[in-house]
């Protein structure tokens, strides 16, 4: 059996922008290298939408390696053999932090869980958990933060919030903001989750039946905006998909998948039910639509970096159009007014915004650089 990770609880009650507090929370996290007696050497990673604290470690759900074991271990981009890297499952999410699914504290006696009743949290919610996680393992700053997309959010979130807390900023594929179309693609995802009739208001965990189909069909959706119209011809184009029989592909004049890039996105989104809870899913994107970090600081971005004396790296990619390069440029040019210290590179790649998590020389260069 795999070995659970390790659990923080939060000593206080956790408050929230939306006005209420979750009691009792709790913050599941991996750590990978040692940490040195003046603890200086903690590296921070935030994982994106559908991401956990299984960084460079085995996933405990799906068998399958960590989701950026290219970027961090021994000897890799983010060195485990000079830095403690510490990686958490943010709040409201699903693999072992407080969320839709978890008990509710001082609830019915069954153990009954929050599920809608979870309070709607934000990206800063997220990162006060982090901090809070920060605060139980006795680390003040951080040497480098790290986030891709929704972990670029909260990287952003914690330098503009808790400016005293991080020497680093590497912010990767993200934005300072959730743009119209981002939050419709997500809307799509949430509706197709609550037309399934088994979410039955998110009063699921009890039945047998979970609603599947429905957030299958929202990582599918998803899953065509982390990639680039470039990288889907040149893997699937218009190829036909072999039949189940191993006779060469053919059109079936029906509804089967009859496109290898069809069966490519069903199996993307089976497999995903397979390790996501779908009431998480709706909480997490409605935190990252929320996001809008000048409006957190009076409407004016380069307020949000007054007086940071961090030091700031923005990355983006050429055929990202989830969060493009021009979101990259926003922020930089906000760091700039604000005078703080901005390193900008835009990256050359054919994969769209799934770009920072695969094999990138370029990309592995910079994340050494930055972070050493």
């Amino acid at each position: 059996m795999p070995s659970k990770p390790p659990v923080f609880q939060l000593p206080e009650s956790l408050p929230l922008d939306c006005g209420q507090a979750l009691e009792s929370a709790r913050i599941a996290y991996e750590t990978y290298g040692a940490l040195n007696a003046d603890k200086s050497n903690a590296v921070l990673i935030c994982h994106a939408l559908t991401g956990d604290q299984y960084v460079a470690s085995t996933h405990p759900v799906t068998g399958k390696p960590g989701w950026w074991t290219r970027m961090v271990g021994p000897g890799k981009p983010i060195d485990t053999d000079r830095f403690h890297v510490i990686c958490a499952n943010v709040i409201g999410s699903c693999m072992g932090s407080t969320g839709p699914a978890s008990p509710i504290p001082g609830g019915a006696a069954d153990g009954a869980p929050y599920a809608m009743r979870f309070p709607v949290i934000t990206i800063r919610d997220m990162v006060r958990g982090l901090v809070a996680l920060l605060d139980g393992l006795g680390i003040e700053t951080l040497h480098c933060v790290v986030g891709g997309s929704m972990g670029g959010m909260q990287a952003l979130s914690l330098a503009a919030n808790w400016p005293g807390r991080v020497a680093r900023i590497l912010v990767i594929a993200s934005t300072a903001r959730h743009s119209a179309q981002n939050i419709a693609f997500h809307e799509v995802g949430r509706q197709a989750i609550m037309a399934d009739p088994a979410w039955a208001q998110g009063n699921y965990y009890a039945g047998d039946t979970s609603p599947n189909n429905g957030l299958a069909v929202a990582r599918m959706a998803a899953h065509i905006t982390y990639l680039s119209e470039e990288g889907l011809t040149a893997k699937f184009g218009r190829r036909l998909q072999d039949r189940p029989d191993g006779s060469a592909g053919a059109k079936s004049f029906g509804f089967d998948a009859d496109f290898q890039v069809e069966s490519y996105l069903r199996y993307q989104g089976s497999g995903f039910t397979r390790r996501f809870d779908a009431n998480s899913y709706l909480y997490i994107t409605r935190a990252m639509d929320y996001f809008d970090l000048a409006e957190e600081h009076g409407g004016r971005l380069a307020d949000a970096f007054a007086g940071s004396e961090a030091r700031f790296c923005i990355v983006s990619f050429d055929t990202d159009w989830l969060y493009p390069t021009a979101e990259s440029r926003h922020v930089v040019h906000a760091l700039n007014a604000a005078g703080a210290k901005v390193s900008f590179v835009e990256l050359s790649a054919p994969y769209g915004h799934d770009s920072f998590l695969l094999e990138h020389d370029q990309l592995d260069r910079v994340v050494r650089g930055f972070v050493e």
